[in-house]
């Protein structure tokens, strides 16, 4: 697992992480969002320490990385495999010989080095590219490699540093995939950094929302898509466009509770006894819990009796000039 306490980092006068605070235990995805010029960046650069924080903690199985000595963080370093936009990959170097040289760098005999990368590249898929070269991949096939390199020295936790951006929608949805099956399989913490809101719902156990250098925000991807206050839940919904209403009002109704019926479109025209029709919706099962949101248009009824009977039935409902737009996070 890895925990930050009150981590902090200033350029001068300037602060850019504001005493951050987050754990993320094994077996755990921990997505980090937030609008551009929030942190994100210096946050992954922190937690491996490639930059040193001006002060707090990055705890990894109980060990505070940020008191080693050069020397001991070396070792340490082993611990956190990172995963970058760019795949960072060397253009003369085979897909295997790119995966074996953390081992290089480590000193691991060669027969033991190819024993690793076979294995890595197995658990990616990429057997069959091991002596391909990275001009000759898809973007989606050349993360897949960057993944297997962080895998190398068998760290504990991943930092996956916006891994997905400028990808096409096929090959994030594999790298996501992937990323969960390792997670299962290898017990990982990964700290995942992005800006794709879609990516988040996709991946995410838990998120939490950077701004201005502070995590405004966190919680479980459920209870943040439930909860009709949440800001971050808000910008995790999926949008969807939705039909004018032709008659009666139109309202914004979102999922707030895991025991939403799933006939509750009937049971609320039987309530209301008048007719309601789907405008609209966008709804999801993540974690075995129903979440998003529907647009109805009702074609008479009294707003307190539609409060009453929506509330009852695990819904929150606003008239939709109330409802607040779905928004997607800034990059």
């Amino acid at each position: 697992m890895i925990r930050l306490e009150q981590l902090s980092k200033q350029y001068g006068e300037t602060t850019v992480l504001d005493r951050v605070d987050f754990s993320v235990d094994a077996g755990e995805i921990f997505a980090v969002v937030g609008p551009s010029g929030a942190g994100k960046s210096t946050l992954a650069q922190c937690i491996t320490l490639l930059e040193p924080p001006t002060s707090g903690a990055v705890i990894v199985n109980g060990d505070n990385l940020s008191s080693l000595s050069s020397a001991q963080l070396r070792v340490a370093r082993r611990r956190i495999g990172t995963i970058f936009q760019r795949d960072g990959l060397f253009s003369r170097r085979s897909v295997a010989q790119n995966v074996a040289l953390p081992l290089e760098y480590l000193g691991v005999t060669a027969a033991d080095s190819r024993a690793r990368v076979a294995d890595l590249l197995d658990r990616v898929g990429l057997s069959h590219k091991a002596r391909s070269f990275p001009h000759e991949l898809s973007g989606g096939q050349r993360q897949r490699v960057g993944i297997a390199r962080a895998l190398a020295l068998r760290p504990s936790v991943i930092i996956s540093d916006e891994a997905t951006s400028g990808l096409d929608p096929d090959s994030t949805a594999t790298v996501v995939t992937l990323l969960k099956e390792l997670r299962d399989e290898l017990d990982l913490a990964i700290v995942f950094i992005t800006h794709e809101m879609d990516t988040v719902r996709s991946v995410a156990d838990s998120v939490a929302r950077l701004d201005h250098g502070r995590i405004v925000e966190s919680g479980s991807l459920v209870s943040l898509l439930h909860d009709p206050t949440s800001e971050l839940g808000r910008s995790l919904q999926p949008r969807g466009a939705h039909s004018p209403s032709t008659a009666g009002s139109t309202w914004f109704v979102r999922y707030r509770a895991a025991t939403v019926p799933s006939d509750w479109l009937g049971r609320l025209s039987s309530t209301l006894s008048t007719d309601i029709s789907l405008l609209g919706a966008s709804i999801e099962l993540l974690h075995g819990a129903t979440v998003g949101h529907a647009t109805i248009g009702i074609s008479a009824a009294d707003d307190s009796a539609v409060h009453h009977a929506l509330d009852s039935l695990g819904l929150d409902a606003r008239r939709e000039s109330q409802a607040e737009p779905v928004t997607q996070a800034a990059s």
